[in-house]
């Protein structure tokens, strides 16, 4: 084994661009304990996420899009409240204390931007806002190469039947099923079946009328899935939804009769989506 001393970890002080002594090192740390509570600026307009440094207060956008790109899911604006407010009485020494008195007039203030500057900016995901919430999804144009990195999530498609019987949920809510067999002229149990296994359709209560039959109304899945904040947004919902319909004609007594067994509000179906097909069969003739 060689005797010889192992060299110095350090290079000399001349290779470097400054030499450190004792009294720099002192000289560093005497100047950071005076406050060490003081916080320095918010980082000023147009500085990028990946540019703020240790101790540096990120613009409030920022902030609410490493939230959003950490979430699982839609968070709203009160929430995002919750978790600011959170963060800063959980470290109040810390950069999070300075949106401790956070109001949700400057979150909601602070979505908008962040939403304009990504939009701006032409990245390949959006800030997007949902019946529940804020998130970030990717844009549209980039779907091909998604469902290449994703081959065995096939995307199930409703069939042309149960898309009208929704349209006629969507805008008549709450509806019986009379009703919308008398609009589409065929009978719609299976169709409605699909859509209640999907999600997309909840049982909303009776209608007081004869024979009491069950309404049905969309459920927040339907508005999230397509991108809808609320039934408003909806194609000319102000026009459709007061436009004349064909009506029902009440169940006959036997069939409330059978319906006095059911409770009011049962839960959905848990079938499996395809074991119930989609076909339809004409509808009974009253």
């Amino acid at each position: 084994m060689s005797n010889t001393p192992p060299p110095d970890f350090l290079p000399d002080a001349e290779g470097l661009s400054g030499t450190i002594s004792e009294e720099s090192i002192l000289q560093g740390v005497s100047e950071t304990e005076g406050n060490p509570a003081e916080l320095p600026d918010i980082v000023p307009e147009g500085t990028l996420a990946g540019d703020v440094r240790q101790g540096e207060i990120p613009r409030l956008s920022l902030v609410i899009e490493a939230i959003l790109f950490a979430s699982q899911k839609a968070v709203s604006p009160k929430e995002l409240l919750a978790y600011l407010k959170g963060s800063a009485s959980a470290e109040p020494n810390s950069v999070a204390s300075a949106y401790g008195r956070i109001k949700e007039a400057d979150i909601r203030e602070a979505l908008d931007e962040l939403q304009a500057e990504v939009s701006a900016s032409g990245r390949a995901y959006q800030v997007r806002e949902t019946a529940t919430g804020w998130l970030l999804s990717s844009a549209a144009g980039f779907a091909p190469w998604l469902r290449a990195l994703y081959p065995e999530a096939k995307p199930t498609r409703l069939s042309a039947p149960a898309l009208e019987t929704l349209a006629i949920i969507a805008y008549r809510q709450p509806i019986a099923r009379a009703d919308m067999e008398a609009v589409r002229g065929v009978a719609v149990d299976g169709v409605m079946q699909t859509l209640l296994d999907r999600g997309l359709v909840k049982i909303a209560g009776r209608a007081e009328v004869p024979g009491r039959p069950l309404l049905y109304a969309t459920t927040q899945y339907f508005l999230d899935h397509f991108g809808l904040r609320h039934l408003d947004e909806l194609p000319n919902a102000a026009e459709l939804r007061h436009l004349p319909l064909p009506k029902g004609l009440p169940e006959p007594s036997s069939q409330a009769a059978d319906d006095e067994g059911t409770p009011d509000l049962p839960g959905v179906s848990e079938i499996p989506m395809d074991a119930i097909p989609e076909g339809e069969t004409p509808a009974p003739e009253t």
